[in-house]
């Protein structure tokens, strides 16, 4: 499966609606620095902002960045909640929690906590009053995103700006006679060779050669001592062929228990750090000789594949090689439909949309890579990317996925589809033999990760895809 086809599920399969927990926005104990968070408003505020400045600048056709300065009432009212809702908490003796005096709880109060609960309050006020002010009426799948630029409570004072993403616009092209190029597909001979060929090296056995000299891939223990030198010399494994040239070269056709003598330069990188990059005279012993034995291609090795006969065998090879390859042939043509879907529609999607899911792939990158002992900043290089390239190819690639999946979903409403459960059910097996799992113990693992939704949109793309190929203007093409 494709990198582009799966992405373009996994980003269909979030960009649907759901509801969200609020996610507050709040201020460090020691510097209110300014911060970007995600965070979803209630529907009412505490109270009404009556003296805020708020600035629109409309990013593009759905994200409107509302700078928003709060009136110093409100930032004061805002603080004084926050305090009454710390100091339920506290518990001190005499007084029940919250009627203790101010005097009292002031002490015992973190900064850090009451900026939390300040900025939770104003923000939130300050993010309705705006919306009201600026008459917008936000998309409710997907999250603002709030930056704090400044907070003081000695001065009542408070500034953030927040993006506001709007519904999508989708303007959706003709999607029938889309032209595409589908490869013609075949399995040769020679592929089903080289397929069982690969078989019978994962089964082979290396056994001691006595009865002819080394050979390219043979393993050799050899003994190698420089000329003059006391001892009895080094010794070495290696795959002849894969040492440096003059080794190779010497060691081709030797017997067991056979010398020589030769002049050599040993490479700047060889193991023996005394020895690299220094010529010496060495006498070379081969002290031992394995090859490698392939299993014979028979019926009996047929059968220990699970297979009747050599016969059976190559004919189950054709078949997954053909698999293989229609399934290929299949992310081809749906990659291509979806370029000209989505250049013949025109589509406009929030930055929140877009930005907050290449935030988390970059997150979901940097935790499989500090698993492995690396960090981004190494990812990136392997790239051949800086870490601000590999974070704009991010977020283009998340813009362009969540476009591609509001296309998919449209076109679905568009001709009133739906999904039958036969078609639910074939997906659950697609997806079984992909994770090389039985259907059951798929079915347990969706439900136990509450995924289910994946499966449902994993069946939505197909049966689109589906469609799209079959109203598709075909030409087969000979690779």
């Amino acid at each position: 499966m494709s990198g582009s086809s799966l992405q373009s599920r996994r980003y269909l399969r979030e960009t649907v609606p759901a509801r969200h927990d609020v996610d507050a926005v709040s201020s460090s104990q020691n510097s209110l620095r300014p911060r970007l968070r995600e965070v979803n408003f209630p529907v009412a505020p505490f109270g009404v902002i009556t003296a805020m400045q708020v600035t629109r600048e409309d990013l593009n056709p759905c994200t409107v960045l509302l700078n928003v300065v709060c009136d110093a009432d409100e930032v004061k009212e805002g603080f004084d909640k926050a305090f009454k809702q710390i100091a339920k908490k506290i518990k001190l003796p005499g007084f029940r929690p919250g009627h203790a005096p101010r005097a009292m709880l002031e002490g015992l109060v973190s900064k850090e906590e009451l900026y939390d609960n300040a900025t939770e309050n104003i923000v939130r006020v300050g993010f309705k009053a705006a919306l009201l002010e600026a008459a917008l009426e936000p998309d409710q799948t997907t999250r603002p995103t709030v930056e704090l630029k400044l907070l003081d409570q000695e001065t009542s004072a408070a500034e953030f700006s927040v993006k506001v993403p709007l519904p999508p616009q989708i303007t959706l092209g003709d999607y029938k006679g889309l032209p595409v190029q589908k490869p013609v597909i075949s399995v040769t001979e020679e592929e089903v060779d080289k397929q069982i060929e690969e078989f019978r090296k994962r089964r082979q056995l290396r056994e001691a050669v006595t009865d002819r000299g080394v050979q390219e891939g043979d393993v050799a223990v050899v003994n190698v001592k420089l000329d003059g030198e006391s001892g009895d010399g080094r010794n070495f494994m290696t795959i002849a062929g894969q040492t440096f040239e003059a080794l190779d070269t010497a060691l081709m056709g030797m017997q067991v228990e056979e010398m020589k003598n030769l002049e050599v330069t040993f490479p700047d990188n060889f193991q023996e750090k005394d020895w690299a990059g220094q010529t010496h005279k060495i006498q070379v012993t081969l002290n031992s000789l394995s090859g490698v034995k392939l299993p014979d291609l028979d019926d009996s090795f047929a059968q220990s594949l699970k297979t009747e006969s050599v016969e059976d065998l190559r004919e189950r090879v054709r078949a997954g090689l053909g698999r293989a390859k229609n399934e290929m042939l299949r992310e081809l043509v749906s990659e291509q439909l979806m370029e000209r879907l989505h250049e013949r529609s025109e589509v406009h999607v929030s930055d929140n949309m877009w930005e907050a899911l290449a935030e988390r792939r970059l997150r979901e990158t940097a935790e499989e890579q500090q698993k492995e002992g690396k960090n981004l900043e190494s990812y990136a290089a392997e790239k051949g990317m800086t870490m601000e390239q590999l974070h704009e190819a991010w977020k283009k690639n998340a813009k362009l996925h969540v476009e591609r999946a509001l296309l998919i979903k449209e076109v679905f409403v568009k001709e009133n589809m739906q999904l039958s459960n036969s078609e639910l059910h074939a997906e659950l097996i697609e997806m079984a033999n992909e994770y090389e799992m039985e259907v059951d113990e798929m079915l347990k693992v969706l439900q136990k990760n509450q995924a289910l939704d994946e499966l449902q949109f994993r069946a939505l793309n197909r049966k689109v895809t589906d469609y799209l190929e079959s109203q598709a203007e075909s030409t087969e093409v000979t690779v």
